[in-house]
């Protein structure tokens, strides 16, 4: 868990510090360094299920959000025939951005959700009565 937690810290505090030119650094910059609080916690064995929760729940509709809006995910896929959205590193067009953000958010529900089960798995293993 430690080295898992370690990385994603790490990697998170990247992410949010590449954010300066992107449109919206004041939205995105908090959502990946929240995660990489929670990660560098989890890596000292420190878990907070309900901001695991709090995360998660934010981080999905926020995804929904970006998947149906009419320059988002779904418009890339559908009118734009998913147009590789690697292609430059400054997105021009609104539905590559919308997308990687999007993509973005995946990683941070699956992050934060492994360490939310990691830890409910573990308080689960501790109350069991001993024989």
């Amino acid at each position: 868990m430690k080295p898992f937690n370690y990385c994603f810290f790490f990697l998170f505090v990247l992410f949010a510090a590449v954010q300066y030119n992107d449109p919206d650094p004041y939205i995105w910059v908090p959502i990946y360094l929240y995660s990489a609080a929670l990660c560098f916690l989890a890596a000292r064995r420190h878990f907070y299920p309900k901001a695991y929760a709090v995360g998660v729940i934010v981080y999905v509709l926020y995804a929904l959000w970006l998947f149906f809006d009419k320059t988002g995910v779904l418009d890339w896929a559908t009118e734009h025939k998913a147009e590789n959205i690697a292609q430059s590193m400054k997105a021009t067009k609104p539905w590559i951005e919308e997308t990687r953000e999007f993509f973005g958010l995946l990683i941070l529900i699956a992050v934060l959700g492994y360490n939310w089960r990691y830890y409910l798995k573990r308080v689960k293993g501790s109350a069991r009565p001993s024989l």
